[in-house]
Parts: C-alpha cells; structure tokens; sequence
C-alpha cells in the first residue's frame, strides 16, 4: 500500500503533513513537539551529519565553528544548483544538501506515521523564477531529483496557494470565492478559487481555480530592503574611498543582505578586496564594521538581526536592533516608517501581482468573499492594512498561517494517491 503525506519544502520553514485513512491530516512534530521548523542546516566543523531547524540555528548563533545555510530554496532555478560549495573543505553540490533536508523530513515524518512514506505531494510556488519558462521547469525537475534522492518514489506538485485554499475549504458550508494570498520568504502567489467543504471530495479542481499569479518576491525581500536601508549604512554602504572620490563596490553589501548569497562572499579574495579599499576609505570606521562582518563570517547574524528588527516592527513602532556583535554599543535605530518606506517597491509589485490575478480571472475585489492569508510576511502592517482596504466587504481568515499550506498538500496527498 502506498503511504503519502504532504511536504511544505519552504523558503523560510519547512513543514510535513500526515494525511489519514479517514481524511483527515495531521502536522508531523519535526523538531521535538514543533510541526514546523526552519529550513536551514548547519555543518559543524567536527564533521558528522548536519544539523536542521531550530538546532542548527541554536549551535551556530553559539558560535560553533561550521557552515550555516538558510533560504536554499531561492537557489531552484538559478545557476548556482550545479555549483558546488565547500563544506568543512569538501565541495558539495547544493542538489545533495537540499536531499539532506529533506531526508531529515521524510525521517521524521516517517516516525510519526509508524510506516515509510513512498509519495509526497510537494508545494511549490506559482513560478520560482519570474519571466522564465524554462527556468521555472527547470526548478521543478530540480526539486522533483531532490526528492527521489530523499527516497520519494512518487512525486507530484500543487501550488502553495491552491493547497492553502483546500486546507481552508473544509470550514466552509456554502461556495465562496475565495482569494488566497501566500506570501513566503522567497514568492508572493495568490490564487482565485471557488471552495466549499463539497467541493474537497472532487477528484478535479480544475473548474473551481479561476486564475492563480505570482512573483519571486517575498519576505526574504523585506530583509533586503530593511539591511540595505537601515543596517548597511551603519557598515559604510554607499561611502566613498581614494583621492577620486571611488564608489565602494555595492554588490557586496547587496550580498550580504540575502540569506542565500552570504556564504559566497566568504573568499580570501572578497577580503583583500574589502581590505584595499579600507585603506583609502572616507569612513574607515564605519568600512571597517564591514570588513569584521566578513573577517568573523557573521553575515548570518547580521541578517538574523535585520529579521528580528523586521518582526519587532509588526508590533511595535520602533526598536534598537544591537549589533554588539560587530561592535561595542553599536545599535540600529529603525522606527515602521523606516520598515514601511525601505519595502516600498517591493510591497507595490506584491500588490500589483495581486490584482493581476483578479484581472486574469475577470473580477475585482467587490465579488470576493473570503480573503486567505498565509505565511508569515502576511502579519506586515503595510500589507495588512492595503489588503483591508481593497477587500472591505471580505473576510479575513488568517487560520494556520504557518501551517495552511503544509495541511492543504497532506489533504492533496491523500486524493491523489489514496
């Protein structure tokens, strides 16, 4: 007998869904009693096999000496897949350090089954690569070899926002249209469909999904803009250096503002390069932050402190963000405005692609009924509030945020391979 169960394989977290004979679906506990976990790993400089989620960001924050590696997913569709990067002085390429992931998934969830799990129905955004067919396919068959070497045999694909939509249908009493918003740390996808408790036992959903969109924009971004706003100033971005008034390179700091560029900059030659410049620097102490960040290789801790400032500001209105690890009684002073003003852009095309979806299907926001938020970024006030005042007249389900995504593929899962 088959055994299938759900994988939300995401940008940020990561989560396993258990599927029953009844149909009913379960989160299987990943780390300790946590049905979700954060998709990083961490390879200590001992040797031995990487540590995942919660432990690996807990042993490197310590400071033990190894590699981190968060935001892999970002890397589907890109070159960098059949690159290598040396760990603990070996080259490893990154298709075998996603399947060690995801081994750790299959692992638990196998545990929580009691049995071994054959076929996954896995998430995946609407595109990973935005403007790119052949890109996006590639991304996918990428994911797909992943898998297998996980020891999946059976493989099959749903869009996050679609599996979101079926994890909240099974509420609902009477048809609805309903416009699910998914905005992770890597994409913003967003899906029209018509749900209704019926409607779950269909085996084709095809004629009730009236148009679904996305863009690889997401709240790794956010992170971006946030470093890049209020962070990377403080280590000297956009200063100046020599007699010629020379522009410090940019890319650097762009690069250590994204979760899965860091570790690249990590090079003998990155360092000279940075340390060159230090010389002839106008703001040699403020470079020389920099130049430590990249000398300690705490990239990741800097960017850690930028997403913890990002989450304090749903909350609060301001926030000193300590960056002692850099320097003594260093701190950034970031206030909302700052956070509002920095994701601008990125909050415009989020929109945009938002109503793009409500065009492809040829409505607007008055006939929508139901407006499903998931994912984390979703909390932003920014976004909260637009979503608000384009849907008045719509409900607000925010249920399972974390979790919707994950139980919509284990309820896939067991339709599709029961």
């Amino acid at each position: 007998m088959m055994r299938a169960c759900g994988m939300d394989f995401g940008t940020s977290n990561s989560a396993m869904a258990l599927p029953d004979l009844q149909g009913g679906v379960t989160l299987a506990p990943c780390e300790g009693n946590h049905g979700t976990l954060p998709t990083a790993l961490f390879f200590a400089a001992a040797g031995g096999a990487p540590l995942v989620g919660r432990a690996a960001q807990k042993l490197f924050f310590e400071g033990e000496e190894g590699r981190f590696m968060r935001s892999l997913k970002r890397l589907l569709g890109t070159s960098l897949m059949t690159q290598a990067t040396v760990v603990n002085g070996k080259p490893r390429y990154f298709d075998t350090i996603i399947a060690d992931f995801m081994k750790y998934l299959r692992t638990r969830a196998e545990v929580a089954a009691g049995a071994p799990l054959d076929a996954v129905m896995i998430g995946r955004p609407v595109h990973f690569v935005d403007d790119d067919n052949a890109a996006d396919q590639s991304a996918e068959a990428q994911l797909a070899a992943v898998a297998r070497q996980a020891g999946f045999t059976h493989v099959q694909f749903q869009f996050e926002p679609i599996a979101a939509a079926f994890a909240h249908e099974r509420r609902v009493a009477r048809e609805k249209l309903a416009l699910v918003v998914d905005i992770g740390g890597g994409t913003s996808d967003f899906t029209l469909i018509k749900i209704c408790a019926d409607y779950s036992a269909k085996p084709d959903r095809k004629d009730d999904i009236l148009a679904s969109h996305g863009i690889r924009t997401g709240g790794n971004d956010f992170d971006k803009q946030l470093s890049l706003a209020a962070f990377m100033p403080l280590l000297g971005y956009r200063g100046t250096y020599g007699e010629k008034n020379l522009a410090v390179p940019l890319a650097p700091f762009h690069d250590m503002s994204e979760w899965s560029k860091i570790n690249f900059l990590y090079t003998p030659q990155q360092r000279r390069e940075m340390a060159l410049i230090l010389r002839e620097a106008h703001e040699p102490e403020k470079l020389s932050r920099f130049t430590k960040v990249l000398e300690h290789e705490n990239g990741h801790k800097l960017l850690a402190a930028v997403e913890e400032t990002k989450i304090t500001l749903t909350a609060q209105t301001a926030t000193a963000a300590p960056l002692t690890f850099i320097e003594s009684g260093l701190t950034a002073q970031v206030s909302r405005e700052d956070f509002d003003r920095a994701i601008g852009g990125n909050m415009a095309d989020i929109l945009a692609a938002m109503d793009d979806c409500l065009q492809s299907a040829q409505t607007d926001a008055a006939n929508i009924d139901t407006v499903i938020l998931t994912g984390g970024p979703t909390e932003t006030p920014l976004l909260q509030d637009a979503i608000r005042a384009r849907f008045p007249r719509a409900d607000i389900s925010e249920d399972e945020r974390m979790a919707s995504v994950a139980l919509g593929l284990g309820h896939d899962a067991h339709r599709v391979f029961k």
